[in-house]
């Protein structure tokens, strides 16, 4: 991976895109991390690994919620969300 400043990135742009086909590039402002450039592919690979960890998420919280549901005792089924906040509050 390589890295330029953003003047460089600026003035070097079309040599950056074919460079990116092979590596990421970071572009730095004032000494930081201002961005990177990936190719195509990379930026689908993201994704995807973004998507299947939302998924992920998605069905664990799925499984919590139905394991919470089936362990509630009757009586929690008749709170209201201001019953609710006001045990919080109480128990603070």
């Amino acid at each position: 991976m390589i890295t330029v400043t953003s003047v460089e990135a600026q003035n070097r742009f079309g040599q950056l895109l074919d460079t990116v086909q092979r590596e990421p590039v970071i572009i730095t402002r004032h000494g930081r991390t201002a961005a990177f450039m990936v190719s195509p592919q990379d930026m689908q690979d993201l994704q995807a690994a973004r998507d299947n960890k939302r998924q992920s998420a998605v069905a664990a919280f799925e499984t919590w919620s139905q394991q919470a549901a089936a362990s509630a005792l009757p009586a929690a089924a008749e709170l209201t969300d201001e019953d609710v906040v006001r045990m919080v509050k109480e128990s603070r």
